[in-house]
């Protein structure tokens, strides 16, 4: 029953976060559906536009990995370049809106059972919203998979934009069960007040670990060949350890003197 209770206690704190963050960015994904039934370009140009001020240090290091070689294709290749860097992030950040919400819950529930001097009831909320994101993560992940050959029509109709994104998805599935872990251990962090702590582990995980470990797969064993499963792989890689010193800090915390 105290399981029961905390779920309703998170979902009433994220229900309304998630469904206004996952409305709005839904509404990028079906103008760019649209658009790029118009043609190759238009989905480019869309992308651009949506995308352009996202991720600038993976964005430039796509464009080093694109450019490497230059050939007479390179309009074309352009054009598809662009939506690979747009379907990425976005297809992320929309799937992500569920553990962003879960994630803002977690302090609030943490925090408010912390001051009082309730430690037990600070582990309950953040066991369950372990346990509520990494449910959303599996699922998320076997929908993905699933849909992975069906998807890219909804954005265009051409086969190499189709393929592309079959190809990705699987790597999207297992991203995003990483990143719902870390945005729920993030959010007890910040419950906790270790937010000097967490920002320590996302720093190293991602500056010192998982963009060194995408230059490279992608630079020098050249994964994925021209297209940027290595760089992607690399930030999953920080993801998974961000995730993992979090949880071993989280772990180790005396809750009993945080209250």
């Amino acid at each position: 029953m105290k399981i029961l209770a905390e779920v309703k206690k998170l979902l009433v704190l994220a229900g309304p976060l998630m469904s206004v963050k996952f409305s709005l960015f839904s509404l990028q994904v079906i103008s760019v559906m649209f658009v790029g039934h118009l043609g190759e370009l238009s989905l480019s140009g869309a992308s651009m536009a949506t995308s352009f001020a996202s991720v600038t240090g993976l964005s430039l290091l796509v464009g080093l990995l694109k450019h490497t070689n230059i050939n007479l294709n390179i309009l074309f290749h352009q054009k598809v370049d662009n939506f690979e860097k747009y379907f990425n992030l976005n297809t992320c950040w929309m799937v992500y809106m569920i553990p962003l919400g879960l994630s803002g819950a977690t302090s609030v529930r943490v925090s408010n059972e912390l001051g009082p001097g309730r430690p037990q009831a600070a582990r309950l909320a953040a066991c369950t919203t372990v346990f509520l994101v990494a449910t959303e993560g599996i699922v998320a992940a076997i929908i993905l998979i699933s849909v992975r050959k069906l998807w890219g029509y909804c954005y265009s109709t051409e086969e190499e934009v189709v393929g592309y994104v079959a190809k990705m998805l699987l790597l999207i599935a297992g991203f995003h069960f990483l990143d719902g872990i870390q945005s729920v251990l993030s959010g007890t962090a910040r419950g906790c007040g270790w937010q000097k702590i967490g920002a320590i582990i996302n720093l190293g995980a991602y500056y010192l670990f998982g963009i060194p470990a995408g230059v490279i797969l992608a630079f020098v064993y050249h994964f994925g060949g021209k297209d940027f499963q290595g760089l992607w792989l690399g930030i999953t890689l920080a993801l998974f350890a961000q995730a993992l010193l979090l949880l071993i800090v989280t772990l180790r915390i005396n809750r009993k003197k945080e209250a």
